[in-house]
């Protein structure tokens, strides 16, 4: 009986000490868990059940139990029935993680679009798609590229899509996805933050080497040195743990922080400008915050992606989702449909020309694919590289936007060429050398 009381008695103990350590962890797993169920019910039209069944399915998120509320466009997670946390949706918004400051958010205030209908087909518009067909790609290479790419199941991709000569040459979506689908780009969402400043440079409203820190701190403090430059090419040297398996500077602040662009704008200098290289989330959302300090209004801020970039180049489907008080969350949460999230390739590729409008300087595109010192060739300016051949048989001129989850955009200026990828499992690097080896293939 001792034997039995002493047993029963190391195992209350090793409960207690597991729920002791990892109680904090369960705000960040409902967090994570309801957000997501949020926005994908209601920015992307889904199933609950299959949120549930795959993009729930998670070490350690698959452990929460998520309701949806119609009625209140919401989402509630628990873990074990412990620590529930709601997302509420709000048009034109996105979800927003709730908090006790959730009643201070003024909801009111919401992005004006500028959508325009148009007769065009894609890119320039929204009316289908060229009927045509090139005589330089060899579609049967083409099309074993799209096998190999769809016939693994643990690949989990969603969806594929390859534009040459600005034109569609092959599309293909998994079973309940289709080109209508509004797909999270998690971090590809960084490279609209980085497009906004070079549409306000362009428009002589900004300059890169403006230092934002320099007119709100004491003189000798050392963020007087830090400019715009620094913050999108990830070499600010200020401090952040970019880590999404434990409590960290991230994940603290995509699941508890009301307002997102202070929490890298409060960490100290550990290095000088330049010195490191450190891929920050924080900074991004920095980054949003002093683009916002450029207007006048909150409105002016929210209208300014719509009306100088998305509307403007017709990604119609896309949506930003702001914090609690109102600011884009740059860093992570931009959704738009594969076609969309093509355009936006479409129009690094063309050096920011759009049917004849230009929306940033045909430099931007050069400046944003210049590797940045200490990245060992692989980040430019909020852009990823090639620039050191980590894809070994794709030129070196390659820049691509990266999301979570393995979702990327392939600018290929050389071969004309824009692949998107979007899906629910990070490829290898060799996975992706493959993909793009065998589209490249496919090109005479």
């Amino acid at each position: 009986m001792n034997k039995t009381k002493l047993l029963l008695g190391i195992v209350l103990v090793g409960i207690i000490a597991a729920a002791y350590f990892n109680y904090p962890k369960l705000n960040l797993i409902s967090g994570y868990a309801s957000k997501n169920m949020a926005s994908s019910v209601f920015i992307a039209n889904r199933d609950q059940d299959d949120i549930t069944l795959n993009d729930n399915d998670m070490p350690l998120i698959k452990l929460a139990d998520t309701e949806v509320s119609n009625e209140n466009t919401s989402a509630t997670a628990k873990v074990y029935g412990l620590m529930p946390r709601t997302a509420v949706y709000k048009e034109g918004l996105g979800a927003v993680l709730t908090n006790k400051e959730f009643s201070k958010h003024n909801f009111d205030i919401v992005p004006n679009r500028f959508k325009v209908q148009d007769s065009l087909p894609f890119p320039y518009g929204n009316n289908g798609v060229v009927d045509t067909v090139l005589e330089n790609v060899a579609y049967d290479k083409l099309e074993v590229a799209f096998e190999n790419a769809f016939q693994d199941p643990e690949q989990k991709t969603r969806s594929l899509l390859v534009v040459h000569k600005n034109q569609i040459i092959g599309e293909r979506y998994i079973r309940g996805f289709s080109k209508d689908t509004k797909i999270l780009g998690w971090s590809m969402t960084k490279s609209i933050l980085a497009t906004l400043y070079g549409i306000l440079e362009y428009q002589d409203k900004i300059d890169i080497e403006y230092k934002p820190f320099s007119n709100q701190i004491r003189m000798k403090n050392p963020k007087n040195s830090i400019t715009l430059n620094h913050l999108l090419r990830m070499q600010s040297g200020l401090e952040w743990d970019e880590n999404y398996f434990k409590i960290s500077d991230v994940t603290r602040m995509l699941f508890l922080d009301s307002d997102m662009t202070l929490s890298q704008r409060n960490k100290n200098v550990v290095a000088q400008p330049t010195e490191i290289w450190n891929y920050s989330s924080g900074t991004t959302n920095l980054l949003s915050g002093i683009l916002r300090e450029q207007f006048n209004s909150h409105q002016e801020y929210l209208d300014f992606p719509y009306k100088e970039l998305i509307d403007k180049i017709g990604m119609n489907s896309m949506l930003l989702e702001t914090d609690l008080s109102g600011n884009y969350i740059l860093s992570s949460y931009g959704w738009a449909t594969t076609r969309d999230w093509a355009k936006f390739g479409l129009l690094y590729l063309n050096k920011g020309d759009w049917n004849g409008n230009r929306i940033f300087s045909e430099s931007w595109s050069d400046y944003v694919a210049k590797p940045t010192i200490n990245s060992n060739g692989t980040y430019g300016a909020h852009f990823w590289l090639n620039a050191e051949g980590k894809y070994e048989d794709i030129p070196r001129d390659l820049y691509s936007v990266n999301g979570f989850q393995g979702q990327r955009i392939f600018i290929i200026p050389s071969k004309d060429l824009v692949v998107v990828r979007t899906g629910l499992k990070e490829q290898t690097d060799e996975q992706f050398n493959t993909l793009l080896k065998e589209i490249i293939a496919s090109i005479r």
